[in-house]
């Protein structure tokens, strides 16, 4: 079974939108890592948040919907 993480900023209303897909999604538990105050989460994901991390290393890039959030978990 895999672990997911969510890293996104404050303030961000793509992850906001993100965070609405994976309620849709009925998505499994996942952590949040907010990138803002991280130099080197910032300079991986900056201009990419929100991304959804599978803890084998498979990323989903925004923008995602319900499906392709879906086959991540899968």
């Amino acid at each position: 079974m895999y672990a997911f993480t969510l890293f996104q900023r404050d303030d961000c209303h793509l992850c906001d939108q993100a965070l609405e897909v994976l309620v849709q999604a009925r998505f499994p538990e996942f952590s949040s890592v907010w990138i803002d105050e991280d130099d080197g989460l910032e300079a991986r994901y900056g201009v990419r948040v929100p991304v959804l991390r599978r803890s084998d290393g498979v990323e989903l890039d925004w923008p995602f919907d319900e499906l392709a959030a879906r086959a991540l978990a899968e």
